[in-house]
């Protein structure tokens, strides 16, 4: 008979990449105690990854070797899990929008959930809970300015939004106008004054 780890195994292997694996969903293969024994015991032999406390992921064979689950897609896995809205962080997102040059050094993501840190193999994501203004229009580029913004602060908030404003559309202006009444003060009434219907 397989033993539990081997039929852990298969099951992981059976799901797409990035699916978090939590004791509780494998219930079906054993008592929990033996399914958290199993469970670490993959992960110390690199067969499955711990991202956090109580969850893991398949890593994923290439032809150049193992590497981690994708990031973006692991993380909209742990954001559907957990309940949770997770973005990518202002500088991230000022650096999208063509804000600044630079860029974050370490993988830094907002979240309506606890602030915690996750693994990636090699990589380590950090998760950072965020007030609600600067979660607004999660995954939009109107929430991308927002986020934006709050990282830009409140002395270089007009210059950001004169760089970035021209390259909404009437969509994500309708959208940036909708979320002002979530945003602090100190960027709603620049975002106010500047937005068509102001």
């Amino acid at each position: 008979m397989r033993s539990l780890p081997q039929r852990i195994m298969e099951y992981a292997e059976s799901l797409p990449e990035a699916t978090p694996l939590c004791p509780g969903a494998l219930l079906h293969l054993g008592n929990r105690a033996a399914i958290d024994q199993a469970l670490s015991r993959l992960a110390r032999s690199g067969k499955l990854m711990r991202i956090c406390k109580g969850v893991y992921m398949r890593p994923v064979e290439t032809r150049f070797g193992v590497r981690g689950p994708r990031i973006g897609k692991a993380l909209a896995a742990l954001s559907a899990l957990w309940g949770e809205t997770i973005v990518p962080c202002g500088g991230s997102a000022a650096n999208r929008l063509g804000l600044t040059a630079q860029n974050p050094v370490r993988m830094v993501y907002l979240t309506s959930g606890p602030s915690r840190r996750l693994h990636f193999g090699a990589h380590t994501v950090e998760l950072r809970h965020a007030p609600r203004w600067q979660l607004a229009a999660p995954h939009r580029r109107a929430g991308n300015v927002i986020r934006a913004l709050a990282w830009l602060g409140p002395e270089e908030v007009e210059d950001g939004l004169e760089a970035v404003l021209p390259t909404l559309s009437a969509e994500d202006l309708n959208e940036l106008s909708t979320a002002r009444a979530l945003m602090p003060n100190w960027m709603v009434e620049p975002v106010s004054a500047r937005l068509p219907h102001g």
